[in-house]
């Protein structure tokens, strides 16, 4: 992968990451994901260090303890109704190898039968324990992709509207950040992906229920972002939700929040699963090496 560049004098800091992947390359490595999950090494700590309200599974690839480095709060994808625990539990070793810290993998209750806000409470309600557990927040990342990036983005805004104390950072990556579906780039991405306005439709409608779709904290971009901790927002530079990135990008930046976002030229939906393969292609290797390089500020600017 080329170093990323700068390419932006206002609002959020906007890097763009090229390298040799291709949109097929990668789509095809992904699609190599599908015939077996990917193992877990033997280096993994599995072990629960204690109890949490909702069923997860840890993931501990430092050799450090939750409440001496933190912890990654992992919210996976699967448009709000999908869990595919093994993939799940690989990826939690992964965050936890590149973040210098444990990973919960959080089990939420997926829709349609356990619409909104059931798996945003748990969330919410994991984050809450964590502290309880005397985990210290500012060294707590929440880490979420495609429909855990909403419930990432979401959680933040009820944390702080709560007054508990926020964690030090969080990586939306591919969030669904306006669920009235108004981003530019669901109708006119920049080039292929592997979802559309159909496949959107459908996920919004099954996890709101009928509940409203310009509102916060379930339409995140509806929301006051300002008080958030630091953001690293992730996308592809193909992708459809590549808008929904920028835009929420653009209004925590424009509330004062220190804000990165990076997009991965012709990448799709969801590109950073390329980390779970071995061997790792570029892609998947400059976006562990990215985010360990951000959350290492997290950690020396966190407080004790």
């Amino acid at each position: 992968m080329t170093e990323p560049t700068d390419d932006s004098a206002t609002g959020p800091t906007t890097t763009r990451v090229s390298g040799p992947d291709t949109f097929d390359t990668v789509v095809a490595a992904m699609g190599a994901l599908t015939a077996d999950p990917p193992p877990m090494p033997p280096d993994a700590d599995t072990s629960e260090p204690f109890a949490l309200p909702v069923p997860g599974r840890w993931a501990n690839g430092s050799g450090r303890t939750p409440r001496e480095a933190g912890v990654v709060l992992y919210v996976h994808g699967g448009g709000f109704e999908q869990s595919n625990p093994e993939f799940e539990h690989a990826m939690a070793y992964r965050l936890s190898k590149a973040a210098g810290r444990p990973a919960f993998a959080i089990d939420y209750s997926l829709a349609p039968e356990h619409p909104f806000p059931a798996a945003h409470d748990e969330v919410v309600a994991v984050y809450r324990a964590l502290l309880a557990e005397g985990v210290p927040p500012g060294r707590t990342v929440l880490f979420g992709e495609s429909a855990g990036a909403t419930l990432v983005l979401g959680a933040l805004l009820a944390v702080r509207a709560a007054g508990v104390p926020l964690p030090g950072a969080a990586v939306p990556v591919s969030p669904i950040a306006d669920l009235t579906l108004a981003s530019p780039s669901i109708d006119a991405p920049a080039g292929p992906d592997m979802i559309g306005r159909d496949v959107l439709e459908h996920i919004v409608g099954r996890y709101l229920g009928g509940r409203p779709n310009d509102r916060a904290p379930q339409s995140p971009l509806h929301g006051d972002p300002a008080g958030l901790p630091r953001l690293l927002l992730v996308a592809g530079g193909n992708e459809v939700l590549l808008d929904d990135a920028r835009r929420f990008a653009e209004a925590a930046a424009g509330a004062g929040v220190e804000v990165a976002l990076d997009v991965y030229d012709g990448m799709p939906h969801a590109f950073h699963l390329a980390a779970l393969l071995e061997p790792r292609p570029p892609v998947g290797a400059a976006f562990l090496e990215r985010l360990s390089s951000w959350l290492d500020r997290s950690e020396r600017d966190a407080p004790a």
